[in-house]
């Protein structure tokens, strides 16, 4: 019995034991599993709860403006346009000292390589931005030149705000050409703020310009109603009360609301350049896909830079006869209306056929995406299907229009075809473009083949060896991240090094040439970027200098009313003027990238 128990005793320990260092073995990998778990948390908190925290500082700046434009359009006699543009100034100084901070800053560390993101933006981007800059820096002047004549009975803000904003704007251009690619990594937190803040002053900026815009324009279509025998119909007066010391003041004026259009492309095209930036502080670059593109061969162009040329010149042509005809009998109204219709109607079937035709040969060369992470891209997607909404809900309120109202006009139809088509378009034009960003490039896979293999950079062959100048010791690695590394790190400085290239030992088969023949379809693709790009310019001049049907049929202010159709359209037609832009930076990339 003794031995017996001994015996079960034994057994029972040897169990305890083992279970007890079982247990002990799981709560170590527990403690292993959670220690990953709160590295990788505390790793990562920091830089959400500042991106959080810095996007709820700008959008509270953002709706702070708002209040004020809201107070402003309801006429509040509290609230002035004095308080808004002391508010902006404020911001843009607050901008301009960041800036300085940044540029100082980074000069200090010199010794220490700023990474860049070469997909941020491109030079003819940043070439266009400086000539809309230009014109906003012609807004400012005329600005300065309408408060000297009225300095007698006006604030000085509206003086000090031009001068304020042109500083604003020669400043952020000279940082858009030389830092807009930096990749930010240190002072994280507080640069998250500095970029978020000009992101946020220049958004609040352009709501300014489109809230000045759509009044100036709406006071002059209440104008033309009056003259059609409309009554009730309060027009805003917003000329100063005293009398202009100059002869040039109503030219200043009157040449405001032109320059207008570029002011606010400006403003939000600088913003989306500024959001990516911010997106980019703290990133990690892949290397191997943060390379420079080649030049864009442009052979073979023939077809779409002619029919682009023919839909701007027609263009400008309806843009002139619509502004001197809307304003005349109502027979002449109603023509210029049904002119405007139809040649919008064959504008954007050629546009429907066109994106068509690109999926169409995206289709039948089956091609792998690009799944590789491009804050840039991913900006340039959500801002095709965000600014649709606008003309969308537009186009759909004209349908509901066209098919309820009980008076017929000779353009009825014409605008319910229009509408849909514009719908169509927008469909067929995002998937060409977002396709387009998305698919691999063939030049970049050749030159991945070319590439020589990482064990050949230890070879003792001098026909075989790379021939480096010098002693490079960069232990393990390849000689393609080598030269990805010099690549991208003297990319933006005077310095242009290319890594040398191991000549091919494949032989050349029989007949071919060393320069490759001509792709079909790439060059039909490139005319089709091309046409896109000359036709969404043209469908950007039309509403941006004052050919807007949508005011002058009657049709929409007939079923929603006065107040109603004006407010949709002081919503959508901003977001269309920016996805007509933003469409034809897309469509330069996608030339680019064919």
């Amino acid at each position: 019995m003794v031995e017996h128990g001994g015996l079960d005793i034994m057994c029972l320990n040897k169990y305890c034991h083992s279970t007890s260092s079982s247990s002990s073995s799981s709560e170590q990998r527990d403690k292993k599993v959670f220690t990953k778990i709160k590295l990788s948390l505390s790793s990562e908190y920091p830089r959400k709860n500042a991106e959080i925290l810095s996007g709820q500082y700008g959008t509270n700046l953002l709706l702070i403006g708002a209040a004020l434009m809201l107070a402003i359009a309801h006429h509040d006699p509290a609230v002035r346009e004095e308080h808004l543009l002391s508010f902006a100034s404020c911001l843009m100084l607050l901008q301009l000292l960041w800036m300085m901070w940044y540029i100082l800053v980074r000069e200090r560390q010199d010794n220490t390589r700023t990474e860049r993101d070469v997909h941020a933006t491109t030079c003819w981007i940043r070439g266009g931005l400086t000539l809309l800059a230009l014109l906003s820096l012609i807004m400012d002047a005329f600005r300065i030149g309408y408060y000297v004549g009225y300095r007698s009975c006006v604030s000085a803000v509206l003086g000090v705000f031009p001068v304020i904003h042109a500083t604003h704007t020669i400043a952020q251009v000279q940082f858009l050409w030389f830092h807009i690619k930096d990749v930010i990594k240190c002072y994280e937190t507080f640069e998250r703020f500095g970029v978020i803040h000009a992101v946020f002053t220049n958004l609040l900026l352009w709501c300014s310009g489109v809230m000045s815009e759509a009044e100036h324009f709406l006071n002059n279509h209440k104008r033309r109603l009056s003259a059609l025998g409309y009554q009730n119909l309060t027009i805003e007066h917003s000329e100063p009360n005293c009398n202009c010391t100059t002869s040039t003041c109503s030219m200043f004026s009157s040449s405001l609301y032109y320059l207008y259009p570029f002011n606010i492309e400006y403003h939000i095209f600088v913003s989306a350049l500024l959001f990516v930036m911010w997106k980019n502080i703290g990133r990690n670059l892949d290397l191997s896909s943060n390379r420079k593109r080649k030049v864009t061969k442009t052979q073979g162009l023939t077809l779409g830079p002619i029919l682009g040329l023919l839909a701007l010149a027609s263009t400008i042509g309806i843009l002139v006869v619509y502004i001197t005809h809307v304003e005349k009998s109502l027979q002449m109204r109603q023509s210029a209306i049904s002119m405007f219709y139809i040649y919008g109607i064959v504008m954007l079937v050629v546009m429907c056929c066109a994106g068509a035709s690109g999926l169409v040969i995206y289709r039948v060369n089956h091609k792998p995406l690009d799944t590789s992470k491009n804050p840039s891209r991913q900006l340039d997607t959500e801002l095709l299907f965000s600014s649709s909404i606008g003309s969308w809900f537009m186009s759909w309120c004209s349908v509901v229009a066209v098919l309820s109202t009980h008076s017929r006009p000779p353009y009825r139809w014409t605008n319910l075809i229009y509408s849909l088509l514009i719908v169509l378009e927008k469909y067929v034009q995002n998937l060409f473009i977002i396709e387009s960003l998305y698919r691999q490039q063939e030049n970049a896979e050749r030159e991945n083949q070319e590439l020589p293999a990482a064990p050949e950079i230890f070879s003792v062959t001098s026909s075989l060896a790379p021939p480096y100048n010098g002693i490079i010791n960069r232990a393990y690695e390849t000689p393609e991240r080598v030269c990805v590394a010099m690549e991208t790190e003297q990319e933006e400085s005077g310095q242009m090094y290319r890594c040398p290239r191991k000549p091919s030992e494949v032989p050349m088969g029989v007949g071919t040439k060393g320069e490759e023949a001509p792709n079909i379809k790439r060059q039909i693709l490139k005319n089709i970027a091309v046409l896109l790009i000359m036709c969404n310019i043209s469908l950007w001049i039309l509403p941006a200098f004052g050919c807007r049907p949508q005011y002058d049929n009657g049709l929409e202010q007939e079923t929603f009313g006065f107040s109603i159709w004006t407010t949709v359209l002081n919503f959508a037609i901003p977001l269309n003027l920016f996805y007509r832009m933003h469409s034809v930076a897309s469509l330069f990339e996608v030339f680019r990238r064919v």
